[in-house]
């Protein structure tokens, strides 16, 4: 691409959190701060140096409005910064690296935090549409008389409220949830509901793998919550994890024949992640030393009963594009919405007729070796906060990279809605 040199400088995250059904620790806002105050404290350079903040949140409490600038504000950031918050469901977090490498880029700024931070936990509860009616009748009914003969209508299931979670899960056009769109994908490419439980094992060995070794010291920080409790690790991670115990689990979507499972899909959580991004000019004159080059990003659209293969069409215009081939890439990180979803796009991948119908191509894409995709979990094992997400899996691959020596690595993610996005990243 054309324009200045953009670079990941450096990043952190929070622990990811399993919402235990009841509100977390800690607020979307307090999750920034948490994660975003070790990563400050750590650069060497003024607080006036950051031009921009940006920050993805999907689950916005009332609270919080415009989480990005509370958060910045909070952070210490000088009154005069700018700070917007981003919502694209599950690529919030990534579209803000996005925002800030095309800013960047473009010479229109120098440095930019861009973060994610979800609290599925605080997620609201809402009342009834018939709920609603009836409360808005009352609050307009005038004297005694009328609102007796109102109370008459009140109903005990106007006091159950909707879990917003659930209903912000259901894609509103195909009136299908995020799990069932995975079945879709599942009976598309034959995934089995053995293959998908072993690359849920699989991803919960990884992350155990990776706590165990330290591999994720200086990306993960511990929170303190105000009880005076500390968050040191991914909480949701089951080293035990094995085909048959998840082979005892029901299916969820799809009842009594469907592949996914509470064990094979992605943890419900809590968590944050921020990414400072800069351009050369800022590197050389702050003597900052980059994690990663940021070389290209894509994002694609498609029907969204089959929004489990963004991926494959964001990813896909980023290799052509770059001249690369499957075996060109060092390193993969696809954020794990679902096992079968994931297993579905490597399988579109290697699907010669699929390649040329949808994508294109002369041939296929080709496999994608699992050795080197998502190697330290992903969100089967430690969570997928929503607007979090896909921040983190651009710092973990930009980490991963560095780590192994890698050349080239891509970050991609299914997005609810039938979306995709997907970033490509080379040493720096």
């Amino acid at each position: 691409m054309t324009g200045r040199c953009v670079y990941l400088v450096d990043g952190a995250r929070t622990p990811f959190l399993k919402a235990r059904g009841q509100p977390g620790p800690f607020t979307p806002v307090d999750l920034a701060v948490q994660c975003g105050r070790p990563l400050l404290a750590r650069q060497p350079i003024p607080e006036t140096a950051i031009d921009l903040v940006v920050l993805g949140c999907v689950n916005v409490v009332a609270d919080e409005m415009n989480p990005a600038r509370v958060a910045a504000l909070r952070l210490g950031m000088p009154v005069d910064t700018v700070a917007f918050t981003m919502q694209i469901n599950c690529g919030s977090g990534m579209q803000s690296i996005d925002t800030a490498y095309r800013y960047i880029r473009d010479g229109s700024h120098d440095m930019i935090l861009a973060g994610g931070t979800e609290s599925l936990s605080h997620s609201p509860l809402v009342l009834r549409e018939t709920a609603v009616e009836w409360y808005a009748g009352l609050s307009n009914a005038k004297g005694p008389v009328e609102i007796a003969k109102h109370m008459k209508g009140l109903r005990a299931d106007f006091f159950k409220p909707v879990i917003g979670l659930e209903r912000g899960l259901t894609d509103p056009i195909t009136e299908l949830d995020m799990g069932q769109t995975a079945e879709v994908l599942a009976h598309r490419f034959e995934i089995t509901r053995e293959e998908a439980d072993a690359y849920a094992v699989e991803s919960h060995h990884r992350l155990a793998r990776a706590q165990r070794e330290g591999l994720l010291r200086g990306e993960v920080e511990p929170a303190f919550d105000r009880d005076g409790g500390v968050h040191e690790s991914d909480d949701g991670v089951r080293p035990e994890s094995d085909a048959a115990s998840l082979a005892k689990l029901k299916p969820v979507f799809e009842k009594p024949y469907g592949k996914v499972t509470a064990g094979n899909a992605s943890q419900i959580t809590d968590g944050a992640s921020w990414t400072l991004l800069a351009s050369e000019e800022a590197v050389e004159e702050h003597g900052l030393t980059p994690i990663a080059r940021i070389a290209d990003s894509d994002w694609a659209a498609l029907d969204p009963s089959v929004m489990g293969l963004g991926p494959v069409l964001s990813a896909t215009p980023i290799a052509r594009r770059n001249g690369l081939g499957a075996a060109d890439i060092d390193l993969w990180e696809i954020n794990e919405a679902f096992a079968a979803q994931v297993l579905s796009c490597l399988s579109a991948w290697d699907d010669e007729a699929f390649c040329r119908e949808i994508l294109g191509m002369d041939e296929a894409f080709g496999r994608i070796d699992r050795d080197c995709l998502n190697i330290d979990g992903g969100a089967i094992s430690l969570g997928h906060p929503v607007g979090t997400s896909g921040n983190r899996i651009v710092l973990h691959l930009a980490n991963a990279m560095k780590r192994q020596g890698a050349r080239r690595g891509i970050a991609t993610e299914c997005i609810g809605g039938g979306q995709g996005g997907a970033m490509l990243l080379e040493a720096a």
